[in-house]
């Protein structure tokens, strides 16, 4: 085997991608500009470092979606859940993760390979020949990022991230809300289901208003600005600037007619689809900075929301991302540059798991091309399917966000039979998850 794979960014997909590459012989570089180069956010050297948290979230595999992400990973025998497994802390059903000693065993697992090197050197353009995997993930240097900007567009490329909170559609009550686009616009019947509409009386927006405004905030991290802001301000910000702001701004009432109550909103708030499957929706301009455990008491006194489970919640960060449905194939090659893939956070999924989830299939579809075959992507029944779907082609471009694994990506379940409670339905997903991940490993 002569071919080498070079892959920028020693972060959980870069790792993850060595790893598995190397592990069908490749020989591999990881290009990996820290210590050298530092960034505000680390502060080792080491492959694999946890920056923001140290938890993987739920270990369950048999009713939680990232807790199948872990099965799927052990099954494929990825580096990352092995060490993660090894270096885990008490925290009940969920896997914390001893980060020091997490990020060394990597590191020298990583180095101690006969076929894998580590190049600490900065790479700053988009090579244009040899075989790439980026993985540089939300920090991304700002030349590769000008160098990526420039391959792929200005609009394709977000430096930073604005989240709108994503629930899930079965939880929204939909004798309160209602589907509808603004002066119905839409023809066919799925631009009818793009809008759902929740209604608020006069007292129920002022009663929103006070508790957004007293609501607990995070505090601005080094590196984001806040000029950036400008352009897409949290929600608190603009009901800081006047208690109808919000009503004339992304909660406007016009233009929809509530077949529930003939009498006209003082205020709607509009959930607009997120995926395909029509299984989850945002809430549109609800960016913020309230802390999670305010945004879920805040947006539940939203009429039709009270009982709503979130897939995500909002947020307003440095995270540097790909529009990777309009510019990723299957592959997760670079449509306009097929010799690269992207992996990891860039490509627009959240959470270490989810990064080093797609290192995982970066590395393996690399290696599986360069040894003259193709490897198809999993099932999007699949945890790892159910991701690199989103990514490429299953999210909506237009309003494509970095996104959890979570079961609103996968493929309905089969209802006949009577409908399942939510633990049963759990379960029926990862069910048939891991025996399609199953098939496809084999």
């Amino acid at each position: 085997m002569t071919e080498t794979l070079h892959i920028v960014g020693g972060g959980m997909a870069g790792s993850e991608a060595a790893w598995q590459a190397a592990s069908r012989g490749l020989r591999v570089v990881i290009h990996e500009m820290r210590p050298k180069v530092a960034t505000f956010a680390h502060r080792t050297g080491h492959l694999a470092e946890m920056v923001c948290s140290n938890s993987f979230r739920s270990d369950d595999d048999e009713r939680n979606a990232v807790g199948l992400l872990h099965w799927e990973m052990r099954a494929a025998q990825g580096l990352i859940m092995e060490m993660a497994t090894r270096h885990r802390l008490p925290a009940g059903g969920a896997l914390a993760v001893d980060r020091d000693p997490f990020a060394e065993a990597v590191t020298e697992r990583l180095r101690s390979h006969p076929l894998i090197s580590v190049s600490e050197e900065e790479v700053t353009e988009l090579p244009s020949s040899g075989n790439w995997i980026i993985a540089t993930g939300p920090l991304t240097s700002g030349a590769l990022a000008d160098s990526i900007r420039a391959e792929t567009g200005a609009e394709a490329l977000a430096f930073f991230d604005a989240i709108a909170p994503i629930v899930y559609a079965e939880s929204v009550d939909m004798s309160v809300a209602w589907m509808q686009s603004r002066y119905d616009k839409g023809e066919t019947a799925e631009e009818q289901t793009a809008y759902m509409n929740c209604p608020m009386d006069k007292a129920q927006y002022e009663a929103f208003i006070d508790a957004l405004l007293a609501a607990e905030k995070t505090e601005f991290h080094e590196g984001e600005t806040a000029g950036y802001f400008d352009g897409c301000l949290p929600i608190e910000v603009m009901a800081e600037r006047g208690r109808e702001t919000l009503r004339f701004g992304p909660m406007k009432p016009v233009g929809l007619t509530n077949p529930h109550n003939p009498v006209k909103p003082y205020a709607v708030v509009q959930l607009r689809r997120d995926n395909k499957l029509g299984t989850l929706y945002n809430i549109v301009g609800f960016q913020t900075k309230m802390k999670y455990g305010a945004q879920t008491a805040v947006f539940k006194m939203i009429p039709g929301l009270e009982e709503a489970s979130f897939a995500r919640l909002g947020g307003i960060h440095r995270n540097t991302f790909l529009n990777s449905p309009t510019l990723l194939d299957d592959q997760m090659r670079l449509k306009s540059r097929p010799n690269i893939r992207f992996a990891g956070q860039i490509t627009g999924v959240e959470g270490y798991v989810e990064s080093a989830a797609m290192g995982l299939l970066a590395g393996r579809m690399a290696a599986a091309e360069l040894l003259g075959e193709t490897l198809p992507p999993p099932p999007p029944e699949t945890a790892m399917g159910a991701l690199i779907t989103h990514i490429t082609g299953g999210a909506e471009a237009k309003t494509f966000q970095p996104m959890n694994v979570n079961f609103g990506l996968f493929p309905p379940i089969d209802a006949r039979g009577g409908r399942k409670g939510r633990k049963d339905r759990y379960k029926a997903y990862t069910d048939r998850a891991k025996e399609a991940f199953t098939a496809w490993l084999s």
